[in-house]
């Protein structure tokens, strides 16, 4: 299995190493520009790099259905409700933008990772980032960078040298690589079609996140790592109808962080489906320590060393938590000022979803 996964993995690395990016724009054509000897020395030739030079997307149901109704393109069915009804939930609306897009109203073109920090999609050497002997399927966003060099997540007017972020904000005649986004769905029980949900992020940031696969032969399941950062400056939610009346009080968070770790190289997250068709994600509690692993004061001296360090390792990697900070929090005209949850380490999870 091993040798199989290292000769794939060095296949794609042959394919693809030519492949620096990708570069679309909002009128569907392709363009290949050269590269600076300065971003030219930071490509390695390793997976796929993905970039998306003046894109904008916006999924919307301009034209009404036979009915005079505006029409549903993008729906999910099959539910019903405790009483018996039919459930739809259906997407109306889901727009990529550049910034001070108005809700989506204006649509601009805005960059999706940088040549030099792009979008990547690897199979990656698990001995490299503590998975051990496996090849590992990575989908990664742009990398954080050294705080000297980066861009505050949150200001919309950050220069180089005030944070970790590699998306620059966008600026007089540069489009940024930041992104408006926002999403209208209608939930429609029975002949009931008033339960609305709209978001809608501004100049939204997702670098450092990444997604990791491999297989666990141990249990027969697929094994992931999921980090997701998102800062934005502002997110809101309301239930306005798709009309923009009947609309209740919208919710404003400003100076959102969210950085949330499922699963590490102690505690993967398992994917699976049970005999019922129903998902499975599961997160094993971390293993007890045995007799005598850990001395009696706490300290490694009077430890075992090797147990000592893994749950050393364990309860003060930063890596391992999740945190969540909202500079403020209003609904309507309420404001509930600042939250903060800091340092949040998952010992046990375990997600089973039901057939309604």
């Amino acid at each position: 299995m091993r040798s199989a996964s290292r000769l794939f993995r060095q296949s794609v690395k042959q394919t693809l190493a030519a492949f620096v990016g990708l570069c679309l724009v909002s009128s569907a054509l392709a363009e290949l520009e050269g590269l600076s000897e300065n971003e030219m020395s930071e490509i390695d030739g390793t997976g796929i790099g993905v970039v998306l030079e003046n894109f904008k997307f916006s999924h919307g149901t301009d034209q009404p259905d036979a009915n005079g109704d505006r029409a549903r393109v993008f729906r999910i069915a099959g539910i019903k409700s405790t009483d018996g009804r039919d459930v739809d939930i259906t997407v109306n609306r889901f727009y990529v933008s550049g910034a001070n897009s108005n809700f989506g109203e204006n649509l601009t073109p805005v960059n999706i990772g940088r040549l030099i920090n792009p979008w990547r999609i690897d199979v990656v050497d698990g001995n490299n980032i503590g998975i051990a002997e496996k090849a590992v399927l990575e989908v990664a966003a742009p990398a954080m960078v050294a705080a000297a060099e980066g861009f505050d997540c949150l200001s919309s007017s950050a220069v180089a040298g005030t944070g970790t972020c590699s998306s620059r904000p966008a600026a007089p005649g540069f489009v940024g690589e930041r992104a408006d986004i926002g999403m209208q769905v209608n939930v429609g029980i029975g002949a009931d079609r008033t339960g609305n949900v709209n978001i809608h992020a501004k100049s939204a940031v997702v670098d450092g996140s990444y997604l990791r696969l491999w297989g666990d032969e141990g249990r027969k399941q697929m094994v992931a790592q999921f980090k997701l950062n998102f800062y934005s400056p502002e997110l809101a939610i309301d239930v306005c109808a798709q009309d923009g009346t009947a609309c209740g009080s919208r919710i404003y968070m400003s100076d959102v962080v969210m950085e949330l770790a499922l699963g590490n190289q102690l505690q993967p997250l398992f994917l699976d489906v049970d005999g019922g068709g129903n998902f499975v994600i599961d997160i094993a509690s971390i293993r007890k320590p045995l007799a005598g692993e850990i001395g009696a004061n706490g300290l490694r001296a009077s430890s075992n060393q090797e147990a000592w360090d893994f749950y050393n390792a364990y309860y003060t990697d930063p890596e391992y938590r999740s945190n969540l900070s909202i500079g403020n929090f209003s609904v309507g005209n309420r404001d509930f000022g600042s939250a903060r949850i800091q340092g949040v380490l998952i010992q046990h999870l375990n997600i089973r979803t039901k057939d309604l």
